[in-house]
């Protein structure tokens, strides 16, 4: 009970002792929640991992296609050139 009072803001507030069933309802309770935030923040790393990674490999690709369009394009201006020499 004293945590869950220092959770809502109440500092130093006297606190009567609960009885033993109010305790372990109000522990479940806390504890049922940690889970669920703790399962939501998860969700919420992966996801934000997985985007991540997402555009890491589409800027990757991004950078392979233009490395191929400048070589090409190298070697076009190089034919170009032999082809003025001739």
């Amino acid at each position: 009970m004293r945590t869950k009072m220092r959770l809502l803001g109440f500092r130093g507030a006297a606190v009567k002792p609960l009885n033993e069933e109010a305790a372990a309802e109000l522990g479940a309770e806390l504890l049922g929640e940690a889970l669920v935030f703790g399962v939501g923040g998860l969700c919420l790393y992966l996801e934000y991992l997985r985007q991540a990674g997402q555009s890491r490999r589409r800027e990757e690709q991004l950078e392979q296609t233009l490395s191929d369009l400048r070589e090409g394009l190298e070697r076009l201006q190089r034919d170009l050139e032999e082809l003025r020499a001739q």
